[in-house]
């Protein structure tokens, strides 16, 4: 390797690669500074990037440095030579003499023969194939795993950028006349939009969009009665209402917000502010002109200027000039309630935000603006979540839109699903239970003193807090596949381990388990094609799917394995049928390992590898799982319904959902006393460990680890306190002699 080639960190932090595209002015032009900027950090002789045309199944050179070849002449067909045969297989090639590869295509005129050297990676969006990045030089064995890292980094960034540069080529069209055309018509938006969290919180409501010209320059309304009293008497009213502002902040809020408003008083007793618009309707200008002329051209310097600071001062003038103005032309004070209503803006003043809180607004979106500004620093001390985004379609959106905000995360979902409501419907409900912590002990004990470990399921990041509050002992089931659900595109791979490696950070030394992505059967991405299934609970779903979509599965492994580096590392797979699945995603996850070996990334080698028993197939062959695998998990919410052939989600058979039933409690049995015999670590996660009727029988099995939603674990906690354990082995042996559910609901309610 040459010793002077800049990597990863200097092509990431210089090249800016995914903010190329809006300085650029096509598409080909943002493809051709992009590989000039990757050959020159990486010193390589040659750079090209091959763009994939799924129609036609084939490679094509859209853009290059190095060859005697123009862009779009050369084409390869879809897995041939090492650059088409990296994208069919997913997977960097790094060859020290390329030509004597047995896929090499030799193409004549473009002179690629003279460069041995040769590092094709894919350009992957998910499991979506969008191109490749080829970089080359005359020196053999010029490139290596450090080069391979960084140009997977960069086709990361790269397919973001590329499939938003064509989904903008395909709104404007190719010409001016379709252009023209295509602003008539209503724009895309996605179903989920990263933002920025500015206040963390939750909101779930209907878009209410403001109009954007309330918020653009002043325009003059003359009104030749207007003096320079009444502007002079414009000026004492704004004081007293900033004054009265002012006062209820700092009797309702933190010093810090209270500032905003006094940092708008001395803005409007700047002489180069109120001052200069007096001299001017001295100087014969209206009243209404003077105003506007002056905030406008505050307005033009304030955004003009590259300092962060006064840029933001912008949203006090604007606030200062739209006052003043109505004030001094006598307007009315707008009412109105927003309740159940998400607002967005492409700007906001602060003395809107107290008027929209006071107004029972749920949440805000701002469409401009920086974390760092005083809006964002007033949001959170009134609690009121918002969220900042650059994605302008969401002006576009229609009023009346059902929204969630989740305002921790950044994250914003047009129309979301009964799903996604009720997992969040559950995140707010945990934040109301955190209250019942401070009745919460440390550790969990029966009557008697068996201790039974009481872990969380979570979901998403905001879990963790209720998690915490309510001391949880450790995570007992991470779900990763919310944040997939909730987002229009799979997450990449430093998305992911930034998630995970934040919920290692917070549980501080406390277990966390990982399940692998558990998408299928009632849980789809909007993102991903399916395909149609007769009976999708069925059909390709959880370590399926994993197995199905290998690129997808390394990103997420890959992750969780960087992310417990310094920790205990426990992966579970779901919707394990047979020893053969185990050892295919035990094989993966031993080629992640070796791959971050190799690359020489910091990560978990010796990974703890588990499962969740929740299906028939698992119950039938636990024993050889027990023998196998670190670590059991019971899923009861899917083992009763595979158990009993009932679809959970069907209102029609709801009835014969029933975990009470002899199959479901000899099964879980089995499960129990096999890992028990096994010295193999069992737990058990669902909603039926929050039934109180059948926690003494979990117990009497021999269950001392349980998983459930955070918001219960005082409840749990207080069900298993009431029990010893004689008592639970002999109501569990009691109820595993019983053959119908009518002998056990009768049993259950006696006792």
């Amino acid at each position: 390797m040459a010793l002077n080639k800049d990597n990863v960190d200097l092509i990431c932090d210089i090249g800016e690669i995914s903010g190329l595209f809006e300085r650029s002015h096509s598409l080909d032009d943002f493809l051709s500074t992009a590989v000039s900027i990757i050959a020159f950090h990486m010193r390589a002789a040659v750079c090209s990037i091959y763009l994939y045309d799924s129609d036609r199944k084939e490679l094509i050179l859209s853009a290059n440095q190095g060859l005697e070849s123009a862009p779009r002449s050369v084409r390869l067909k879809y897995g041939e030579g090492i650059t088409g045969l990296s994208l069919k297989e997913m997977r960097p090639i790094c060859e020290g003499h390329g030509s004597r590869n047995p896929n090499f295509k030799f193409i004549e005129g473009i002179q690629e023969e003279s460069y041995e050297a040769f590092l094709a990676v894919p350009i992957l969006r998910g499991i979506n194939r969008i191109g490749v990045i080829v970089v080359q030089d005359p020196q053999p064995y010029y490139f290596d795993q450090h080069d391979i890292k960084a140009l997977r980094a960069i086709s990361a960034q790269l397919a973001v950028t590329i499939e938003n540069a064509k989904l903008l080529i395909d709104l404007h069209g190719g010409d001016d006349e379709a252009q023209e055309e295509e602003e008539e018509l209503p724009v895309d938006i996605p179903s989920f939009i990263k933002g920025k969290s500015a206040s963390e919180g939750f909101a779930e409501g209907d878009a209410l969009v403001l109009g954007n010209e309330q918020y653009d320059v002043l325009v003059a309304v003359d009104d030749e009665n207007c003096t320079l009293e009444d502007f002079q008497n414009a000026l004492k009213t704004t004081e007293q209402q900033l004054a009265e502002l002012q006062r209820q902040t700092e009797e309702r809020l933190a010093d810090v917000a209270s500032l905003i408003f006094s940092a708008h008083l001395l803005i409007l007793k700047d002489p180069g502010f109120s001052g200069a618009m007096e001299d001017m309707i001295k100087k014969g200008w209206s009243p209404a002109r003077a105003l506007t002329h002056v905030v406008n051209d505050y307005i033009h310097l304030f955004s003009s200027s590259k300092n962060l600071r006064l840029q933001e001062k912008v949203q006090d003038v604007k606030d200062l000039g739209h006052r003043l103005l109505q004030n001094l032309m006598g307007g009315d004070e707008e009412h109105g309630d927003y309740n159940n209503q998400v607002v967005i803006a492409e700007d906001l003043m602060p003395s809107d935000i107290l008027k929209l809180m006071a107004q029972n607004v749920e949440g805000l979106i701002i469409v401009n603006g920086t974390v760092t500004s005083h809006i964002a620093i007033l949001a959170r001390s009134l609690e009121v979540p918002l969220v900042f985004t650059d994605d302008r379609r969401l002006l576009n959106l229609m009023d009346g839109t059902p929204l969630i905000l989740d305002a921790v995360q950044g994250n914003i979902i047009i129309e979301p699903s009964d799903e996604i409501r009720e997992g969040f419907k559950e995140i707010l409900d945990g934040r109301k239970a955190a209250e019942k912590a401070e009745n919460i002990k440390p550790e969990t004990h029966t009557g008697d003193g068996v201790r039974v470990r009481i872990l969380s399921n979570v979901n998403l990041l905001s879990d963790l807090k209720v998690a915490l509050q309510m001391k949880s002992e450790g995570v007992g089931l991470y779900r990763s596949e919310f944040p997939f659900i909730v987002r229009s595109e799979f997450p990449s791979e430093e998305e992911q381990y930034h998630i995970y490696k934040t919920i290692v950070d917070d549980m501080d030394g406390r277990e966390v388990v990982f399940r692998t992505l558990d998408i299928g059967g009632d849980k789809l991405l909007s993102y991903h094609q399916h395909g149609e299934e007769t009976n999708p609970f069925l059909g390709l779903r959880a370590i399926r799917f994993s197995l199905k979509n290998l690129p997808v599965f390394n990103a997420q492994l890959r992750a969780m394995l960087r992310a417990t580096s310094e920790s205990t590392c426990k992966i579970m797979f779901p919707m394990i049928s047979s020893l053969d699945e185990f050892y295919q995603a035990r094989d993966v996850v031993n080629s992640c390992i070796a791959a971050l070996r190799e690359e020489g990334v910091p990560h978990n080698d010796k990974p703890i590898l588990g499962v969740m028993v929740e299906i028939p197939a698992a119950v039938a062959i636990v024993d050889e799982l027990a023998k196998e695998t670190g670590f059991l998990c019971i899923g009861t919410n899917d083992l009763v319904q595979y158990i009993l052939a009932v679809d959970r989600t069907n209102e029609h058979v709801a009835t014969f959902y029933n975990a009470f039933h002899p199959a479901v409690l000899r099964a879980l049995h089995r499960i129990v006393s096999t890992a028990v015999e096994n010295n193999e670590e069992v737990s058990i996660c669902g909603d039926v460990v929050l039934d109180p009727r059948i926690i003494p029988f979990l117990i009497g099995i021999g269950i001392r680890k349980v998983s459930v939603d955070p918001r219960y674990i005082h409840d749990v906690q207080k069900n298993i306190e009431k029990l010893n354990l004689p008592e639970a082995e002999k109501l569990a042996e009691t109820l595993l002699k019983m053959g119908t559910l009518k002998e056990i609901t009768k049993f259950l309610q006696e006792g």
